[in-house]
């Protein structure tokens, strides 16, 4: 029998598990897709979601959360097509719309209203109050040097833009110009290097060690193709062993110990 796993138990006794999250997600993401493939967005499965994807045909039975990933120059038709399509039970928060975001968490928040959710991490807390409903992070791939002498010189700004935000931010100041700063950078980035056959997590992406950053080939991603994922048919990386020995691990298809297998996102809850 497969293992439930609780997240809270309401006032009224009643369990949420991951699996009831993964069904709201589920919802979104089939959403999502819908949207994609009427504006002709490319988009993919990202990180553990990707993983999923090749090694459960569906969600990690323990996470907790959803990722999708596109170029930058695609991210921007995404921004046009959620004003004109996104569903009113949804909202997006990015800080192309809102300047009280923090562009150093996902470049972008999906979020499904009437629902709650408070995140493990409090140092990059939800500015956008509107709203903090379960969500899907949405990434930001840009094009990338092949060459550690390019690459560095804006990665490492952006590496130490990064603690001036989260200070400024927890001491309740909202770092307008550091965070335009920060983005500026990584488009600068994307366009200096475009047409490059390396892409990766756009620069304001800046938890992973500058020496050893996310870069893929894109034909390893590119273009995508459609899998089972749950009952449904989603996105990822045209290669996915390629894509998954960079964005998870060589030994990506072994499980974890069990002692692993657990949430690590979420600590409150409501849906």
């Amino acid at each position: 029998m497969e293992e439930k796993y609780v997240l809270k138990v309401d006032e009224n006794g009643r369990e949420i598990t991951v699996a009831d999250v993964h069904q709201v997600l589920l919802e979104m993401l089939k959403m999502i897709d819908q949207i994609c493939r009427k504006y002709n967005i490319p988009y993919f499965l990202n990180g553990g979601s990707a993983l999923g994807a090749v090694r459960h045909q569906g969600f990690i039975p323990w996470d907790d959360d959803a990722d999708i990933a596109m170029m930058e120059q695609d991210y921007r038709r995404f921004i046009l097509a959620l004003k004109q399509d996104l569903p009113q039970e949804y909202m997006f928060q990015c800080f192309d719309t809102d300047k009280r975001y923090n562009p150093l968490i996902p470049a972008m928040k999906i979020r499904k209203k009437g629902t709650y959710v408070k995140e493990v991490n409090t140092l990059l807390a939800n500015r956008c109050t509107e709203c903090d409903g379960l969500f899907i992070d949405v990434f930001v791939y840009d094009y990338c040097s092949s060459s550690r002498v390019l690459d560095l010189p804006l990665r490492l700004l952006n590496q130490l833009i990064m603690p001036m935000i989260i200070v400024s931010d927890n001491l309740g100041i909202n770092p307008v110009f550091l965070k335009r700063w920060l983005v500026s950078n990584a488009r600068l980035y994307g366009r200096l290097n475009e047409g490059s056959s390396r892409i990766g997590f756009d620069l304001t992406w800046t938890f992973k060690n500058p020496l050893e950053p996310f870069v893929f080939n894109i034909d390893d991603i590119y273009p995508v193709q459609y899998v089972p994922f749950e009952d449904t048919l989603l996105p990822i990386a045209r290669h996915p062993h390629e894509y998954l020995c960079t964005a998870i691990a060589p030994s990506y298809m072994t499980l974890p110990p069990e002692k692993e297998r657990r949430p690590k996102h979420i600590v409150d809850i409501r849906l």
